[in-house]
């Protein structure tokens, strides 16, 4: 999702996401961390203050301080200041990574996209490869590596008429068709999945389309290595998340939320996913009763 973006495009990146991701607690606390750590970097180069250190910067005593406070994110020139200031330049690298990361936390879809949707399946092809259990739960779709390239290539498209991006959902959705073959058969992985029903009956596609999508939940809900839950529209509700993530092990959740996609990799954040994951498991039916959900969704194609 970025990892190999040129330090050069940092400053310009943030400042596009940084309105939008300030509200999201875990950005908000990275940033705070970042903070905190140029503060003692700047304390232990012998800037008691944040006045001392703006004034050898040549810069305002607020910008030290918004910086410090994790309000504003700094750019990789702030970065490489306070690290030559502080008399440790080979920190930069170190520091620039840490800002990096942050930024990669929350990345607006209509950026991520702006190459076309391929470029963004392709990237994720080396985290599918390496993850060994993925826990998923989708509300409104049908989750990728269960679709079929005919629902795929249209949910794309209107993906790419929303966001008015290149138009390669064939080619994505084969990219997509490529990673599942290579990955939701292998045997040796665990696959916990969980759908609201309104997932069933949302309608991507022309009825055959979605018959077939239909059809195959049917198939792969059959598979050992699947256990394919849904949760009843009448079902009681004990969990009440809006969107949808992916677990991926214990090492990466990927929340989807409608103007961008977040990563969070800190062990505590993970840990509440892949419990909020075992609170909708709780709540979904499987086997034979799963299935009945699927046939009344087909049957209501007609």
């Amino acid at each position: 999702m970025g990892a190999g973006r040129p330090a050069c495009r940092l400053q310009a990146d943030l400042a596009r996401s940084a309105v939008a991701a300030s509200s999201f607690p875990a950005v908000e606390e990275a940033r705070r961390s970042l903070g905190v750590r140029l503060r003692d970097l700047r304390r232990a180069g012998g800037f008691r203050t944040a006045r001392a250190f703006a004034v050898r910067a040549g810069w305002s005593e607020s910008k030290v301080s918004r910086i410090e406070h994790g309000v504003t994110s700094p750019s990789e020139d702030d970065l490489r200041v306070y690290a030559e200031h502080s008399g440790v330049p080979q920190d930069y690298q170190d520091l620039l990574a840490a800002a990096s990361s942050i930024e990669e936390m929350y990345v607006e879809w209509k950026r991520l996209f702006g190459n076309g949707i391929t470029p963004v399946q392709e990237a994720a092809l080396p985290l599918y490869d390496r993850t060994r259990r993925f826990r998923i739960y989708e509300p409104g779709v049908i989750p990728g590596l269960l679709q079929t390239p005919a629902y795929a290539t249209s949910l794309m498209g209107r993906i790419i008429d929303f966001w008015g991006i290149p138009d390669d959902a064939e080619q994505a959705a084969e990219v997509r068709a490529v990673r599942k073959a290579a990955v939701l058969r292998d045997a040796g992985r665990q696959f916990g999945i969980v759908v609201e029903e309104t997932a069933l009956r949302a309608v991507f596609g022309d009825t055959e389309t979605m018959a077939a999508q239909l059809g195959h939940l049917m198939t792969v809900s059959l598979w050992q290595q699947v256990s394919f839950g849904v949760i009843p529209m009448g079902a009681e509700r004990i969990m009440w998340p809006n969107e949808g993530f992916w677990v991926f092990d214990e090492d990466r959740v990927l929340i989807e939320l409608a103007s961008a996609e977040v990563t969070l990799t800190q062990p505590s954040e993970v840990s509440t996913y892949t419990r909020i994951f075992a609170e909708l498991a709780r709540m979904a039916v499987y086997g034979k009763a799963a299935r009945a959900l699927i046939t009344d969704a087909i049957n209501a194609l007609e």
